[in-house]
């Protein structure tokens, strides 16, 4: 990131710290007052597209609305898998899905963008449940 702010490395900070989760940009707001910083919510939102576009975080758009979660590879492309039932949120860095983006490209003329793609389905704890329960 070539230029940074207080308030971007704070939301960079504070979506790291919480790594395993995703946060709206006013539970962000919230959880950086308590911390002592008092960052508006426009502030934050402008910050998380900063961090968006320089590849550090998510966003994952969800029916309610916009989530951002810490990339643990910034470096390279990754991309998310959704559980349609708890909503968590979990990246995959898996080199098997280089070859689907392959033929995408060669055979159907068509570019996967890693750093946006969410794949949605039911992670293991949640099938597990419906499994246990009968329920769809």
């Amino acid at each position: 990131m070539p230029y940074t702010t207080k308030q971007r490395q704070a939301i960079l900070r504070c979506l790291e710290a919480r790594a395993g989760e995703t946060l709206t940009p006013a539970e962000l707001a919230e959880e950086l007052r308590r911390g002592g910083s008092s960052v508006g919510l426009a502030t934050v939102y402008r910050q998380l597209e900063h961090l968006e576009s320089a590849g550090l975080i998510h966003r994952i758009q969800t029916e309610e609305g916009a989530l951002y979660q810490y990339c643990p590879h910034p470096a390279h492309g990754c991309f998310l898998l959704r559980c349609e039932d708890c909503g968590r949120v979990v990246h995959l860095d898996c080199g098997h899905l280089q070859t689907l983006y392959d033929h995408l490209a060669s055979a159907h003329h068509f570019r996967v963008d890693p750093r946006r793609t969410v794949l949605t389905g039911r992670c293991q704890d949640c099938a597990r449940e419906v499994a246990r329960h009968g329920a769809n």
